[in-house]
């Protein structure tokens, strides 16, 4: 089996802020991971990246924030995109 694009979005959220979702279903587990996604969903404002989930090779499921990064408990990509969308909330509500 090759891996198979599950999901591939570029949402527009304002004039200066977009979101992009990518998923793939793959054949094994991304090393660090142990589900069967490879992903990136990621919050860009003013062309810089704020806000980003992905489970790159060997570090496994995390977010960034900012310049942080920190794990992420995988569950599902329902649940991940889910809490995804509770971060992009947060990061746009305005104090």
């Amino acid at each position: 089996m090759k891996a198979a694009l599950l999901l591939r979005e570029r949402l527009v959220l304002a004039s200066d802020t977009f979101a992009e979702l990518v998923v793939w279903r793959v054949p094994h587990p991304i090393s660090g991971s142990v589900h069967s996604f490879k992903y990136r969903l990621a919050l860009v404002v003013e062309e810089r990246c704020v806000l980003r989930y992905d489970n790159e090779a060997g570090r496994g499921d995390h977010r960034h924030v900012g310049a942080d990064e920190q794990p992420v408990a995988f569950t599902s990509i329902d649940e991940l995109l889910a809490a995804f969308w509770l971060d992009v909330a947060a990061w746009r509500k305005p104090e």
